[in-house]
């Protein structure tokens, strides 16, 4: 069998925008995590280039579905004025992405229980958008007519150590040809998810080939994914879904269990696919990522002014453009300049703002700047 050129079926978008973006620290702040920031010159958040691309997919913004924390609602409302509010489904407290996802399937599932759901991370960097839409149009057809939990990989660039792997195994019949029999957005059979690794292992998956990192991005129809939970996660999956029917997901919610859709699903289920693909992407996980997405001539990269003597490989960051920061004899140094915070960093401990700023929330005086 094999995909068919016709039309899609019904998309229904999902984007989860409710982190913190604790490793994006200081100019991410538990008042405006990451995903509400603009970090090029586009004038679009992070949040909204993700919605912008999504809303070609699906037709238009009426059909994405944004999943955020109370404490985020007028923001995520402020920056998409264009999508319907009952489009917004409000978390009563972060329970990481499975039981997110688990609500947001049980919502689209009361009026489109027959529509193909995708699950999207709101901060991700695209470059190549047109390769990017034809992916996720393919994961769509695959999704639909094999019904297996499709996850979009991304080829290796690098022997990356921040990011869990995914090896492929055979390729999917119905998913790695299209209707010319060529093999364009081939389809893999999942072999396992491998977490994230040592800088010698990872350069052993990019040696051996047939590994993505996972993107986080995921599609599925939506009679899968409740299929997938009610199979694995009996306890949440009944709790939930009685919860909806009830009205009662506030009181519900905070005692589900706190896990991720990898490990509570996807690494259990056998129906799970992966589709390779390049498309330009970046996680923009840390301070590294600026480096990545500004990167020009130079051995600097600077937003703002900034004055260097023998200074090399510094990443330089300052939200007022009036500031200057002036640096002497550093090498590889991440340097960020707010109004009440300055971050001084090596660029190759940025894995560790997230426990500075664990410590700041544990301190009553010094919780404001987390």
């Amino acid at each position: 069998m094999t995909i068919e050129d016709s039309a899609l079926p019904l998309f229904i978008p999902v984007v989860l925008a409710g982190g913190s973006g604790e490793r994006f620290w200081p100019l991410s702040r538990k008042s405006k995590p990451k995903q509400f920031l603009t970090l090029d010159d586009t004038g679009r958040s992070l949040l909204q280039a993700t919605v912008d691309r999504l809303s070609i997919v699906s037709g238009s913004a009426d059909s994405v579905m944004v999943v955020t924390g109370n404490e985020y609602r007028s923001q995520v409302l402020d920056q998409l004025p264009e999508m319907p509010v009952e489009n917004l489904i409000v978390e009563p407290l972060a329970r990481d992405t499975a039981p997110a996802v688990l609500y947001a399937a049980l919502r689209i599932a009361r009026d489109q229980p027959d529509a193909v759901m995708g699950v999207f991370p709101a901060d991700h960097r695209i470059t190549d958008v047109d390769t990017y839409l034809k992916v996720i149009e393919r994961a769509i057809l695959i999704a639909r007519q094999t019904e297996q939990l499709v996850t979009i990989g991304i080829t290796p660039t690098f022997p990356a150590t921040g990011y869990g792997y995914i090896q492929q195994g055979a390729a999917l019949r119905g998913g790695a040809q299209d209707t010319t029999g060529e093999n364009i957005f081939a389809a893999y059979h999942v072999s396992r998810f491998a977490e994230k690794p040592t800088q010698e292992t990872a350069q052993q998956f990019l040696d051996e080939g047939g590994y993505s990192w996972n993107s986080g991005m995921f599609i599925w129809t939506v009679k899968a994914i409740l299929q997938a939970f009610e199979k694995h996660q009996p306890e949440m999956y009944q709790q939930l879904s009685q919860a909806v029917e009830k009205r009662t997901v506030k009181q519900v919610f905070p005692e589900l269990e706190k896990i991720s859709i990898d490990y509570a699903i996807l690494e259990k289920s056998g129906h799970v696919a992966v589709i390779p693909a390049e498309f330009g992407w970046d996680d923009l996980g840390d301070w590294n990522a600026l480096e990545r997405l500004l990167k020009a001539e130079g051995e600097n990269v600077s937003v703002g002014r900034h004055v260097g003597l023998d200074t090399g490989g510094a990443i330089l960051y300052t939200t007022n453009g009036d500031d200057l920061i002036v640096t002497i004899g550093l090498e590889d140094v991440v340097i960020v300049r707010t109004s009440e915070v300055t971050l001084v960093v090596r660029k190759d401990r940025t894995q560790d703002i997230k426990k500075v700023v664990r410590q700041l929330k544990a301190h009553p005086e010094l919780e404001r700047f987390a």
